[in-house]
């Protein structure tokens, strides 16, 4: 797997929630024009994107934010399990550290916190547009 693209409102707020993941911020530009339109099905596209890049260096996301043609609002609060609903997973080193770190970001606990059989501690968030981000710090 190359990316993973996320549609966001506030590209300044998704780089910083992502940043504070420790992933880098690993190139900006933006993208337009009639190859654009075509590769995702759209007319008029213009939208900024941010990549970035995992603590690891294998895999990224794209953080995108349209310009034109305007963005269709979804629930931005729907739950986990939704058709199409996604999350992307972190794995993390002191999970209680990071989830507080995050909330000035906007980070919000879906549920709580939990045990899982003594080899997990994981917890769901949701950040920036709504993104859903799941933590997981191995414990056994």
């Amino acid at each position: 797997m190359d990316n993973i693209a996320i549609v966001v409102d506030d590209l300044a707020a998704a780089k910083a929630f992502f940043v504070e993941l420790g992933l880098e911020l690993e190139g900006e530009a933006t993208v337009e024009g009639a190859a654009v339109d075509r590769l995702v099905g759209l007319a008029g596209v213009r939208s900024d994107i941010a990549m970035m890049r995992m603590p690891d260096g294998h895999g990224r996301i794209e953080l995108t934010k349209y310009h034109s043609p305007p963005v269709l609002i979804g629930d931005s609060r729907a739950p986990a399990n939704v058709l199409g609903a996604h999350r992307v997973m972190f794995a993390v080193e002191d999970i209680v550290d990071v989830v507080e770190r995050l909330r000035p970001h906007g980070a919000e606990l879906l549920g709580e916190l939990v045990e899982y059989e003594n080899s997990y501690r994981l917890c769901y968030l949701r950040g920036p547009a709504g993104i859903l981000v799941a933590l997981a710090e191995a414990t056994g």
